[in-house]
């Protein structure tokens, strides 16, 4: 069983840069991932896509990926000459037409080259570095793993006990249950007997029997079992379960509402409390499993 929370990171340093990568994850109904990582590399996020999604299948992913320069890279400065010339030399002329004017050009030139507009700094594009980034995004993705199993442990260990508090509660209230419709039976007898002189006993048997059945909760207590056997068996499986686990407590849920619906006496009905408590708790751990 894994867990939905986890962080994994991961670093590499290669001839050229770097490789520093974090992924964090959390609950979240189906798989949603966020890459956070520089804009060399965006032609490359439908390759660490596909590897993410053969590790992980639910939960919000954020990936972080920062690229250090180890080596200093080669820089080159473009100046827009073509248009700093054409402003200086519309200037001159309307200068002169205008103004009868000639202004230096050495100020003008000085003061536009200052602009961020009419040049730009690159630097050498780096190169042969996405198989690194993609063996260190798998490093971290491992790590990831390994911290999503071993909260998954501490989650399995949570609802294991749960489960055995419900397993507890549950033949308790099969007890009170076989004991109550003993009594029922024998209260409704007595009732039915004190307002008829002459009673019909197979009448009698018949009444009781449509009475006891409206309340009946066999079929609740035999299907809560079965949800408890295969509650154990999910426990067990390493492959994701959430989904399974979350139905399960939904149908389990519904059982003892109708057990609790059913049913008058006072002490199964503290019972049907108890069972919901415990579910309440079980389906609030589920909600983090992957």
């Amino acid at each position: 069983m894994k867990s939905m929370t986890g962080f994994g990171k991961a670093q590499v340093q290669t001839g050229q840069v770097q490789i520093d990568i974090e992924i964090k994850t959390v609950n979240q109904r189906f798989l949603d991932t966020q890459f956070r990582m520089p804009r060399v590399l965006n032609e490359s996020e439908h390759l660490l896509r596909k590897v993410l999604t053969t590790y992980l299948t639910r939960g919000r992913v954020e990936v972080f990926v920062t690229l250090t320069d180890l080596v200093p890279r080669a820089k080159e400065v473009r100046i827009d000459w073509d248009t700093i010339t054409a402003i200086v030399n519309e200037v001159e002329a309307e200068s002169q037409i205008r103004f009868s004017v000639v202004l230096a050009k050495e100020p003008l030139i000085q003061s536009l080259l200052v602009q961020e507009q009419f040049f730009t700094l690159q630097e050498q594009a780096l190169s042969g570095f996405v198989p690194d980034v993609l063996a260190t995004f798998e490093q971290a993705l491992q790590a990831v793993v390994a911290s999503r199993l071993q909260e998954g442990q501490l989650l399995k260990n949570v609802l294991s006990e749960q489960q055995v508090a419900l397993n507890a509660t549950l033949a308790e209230l099969k007890g009170f249950y076989q004991t109550y419709e003993q009594e029922y039976q024998e209260r409704l007898r007595k009732k039915i007997s004190d307002y008829l002189n002459e009673v019909d006993e197979a009448r009698l048997l018949t009444e009781i029997a449509v009475l006891i059945e409206r309340g009946d909760i066999h079929e609740e207590l035999d299907r809560l079992t079965v949800h408890l056997v295969k509650l154990e068996q999910l426990l067990e499986k390493t492959e994701p379960v959430g989904r399974e686990l979350d139905f399960l407590i939904q149908e389990m849920n519904r059982e003892v509402n109708t057990i609790g619906s059913k049913s008058t006496a006072m002490v199964i009905k503290n019972a049907v409390v108890q069972l919901k408590t415990i579910i309440e708790k079980m389906r609030e751990q589920v909600q983090n499993v992957e």
